[in-house]
């Protein structure tokens, strides 16, 4: 059995609305064990007896777009694999005035080519770093989603491989992980 996080992209916004019990029971449907929603935002932690995650993640894409009738994409993460990655933020996450982020890519190429298109960005605005099949980006509060990297990051090209989590959500979702 292994704990896995599936980190959805775009339910809940743009028309697509799925309510939080719903989606547990996709999962609930295709078997899974311990399943929980942390916020409205598509965080799923559950139970699974496949380790497969290439075969999970496609199984779970398939299962949710067939329930709720939109092209789902998720990015799949196991409990561990997600708690080093929180641990491994290179900024200050408490630094005032600041959104830390992790950006989550199901596929590294994604993640290489949005890192490397991003380019030189200004520092007192926004920064990224490479993690561990991950991006680390922090931005101005007063900046946000108009920073370079946002506007690069929410582009079309980079919807089905990638999501990105606010670090306090990703301290919500390890609290509610099995043995948490």
């Amino acid at each position: 059995m292994a704990d896995w996080v599936a980190l959805l992209r775009g339910i809940n916004v743009n028309g697509i609305t799925i309510t939080m019990a719903d989606l547990q029971g996709v999962f609930r449907e295709l078997g899974h064990t311990h399943v929980r929603t942390v916020l409205a935002s598509g965080n799923v932690l559950f139970t699974s007896g496949e380790t497969d995650a290439a075969a999970l993640k496609l199984r779970i894409e398939r299962a949710l777009s067939n329930a709720f009738g939109y092209q789902a994409w998720i990015v799949l993460v196991g409990v561990g694999t997600l708690d080093a990655v929180v641990r491994d933020f290179p900024f200050d996450a408490q630094r005032d005035g600041w959104h830390p982020y992790v950006v989550f890519g199901a596929e590294q190429s994604a993640l290489d080519e949005l890192i490397e298109a991003a380019g030189p960005l200004d520092p007192l605005t926004e920064e990224v770093r490479p993690g561990a099949s991950v991006l680390y980006w922090q931005v101005r509060r007063s900046v946000g989603i108009n920073s370079p990297f946002s506007k690069l990051s929410g582009r079309a090209r980079y919807r089905s491989t990638t999501t990105t989590r606010n670090l306090r959500t990703l301290h919500k979702v390890l609290a509610a992980a099995p043995g948490a």
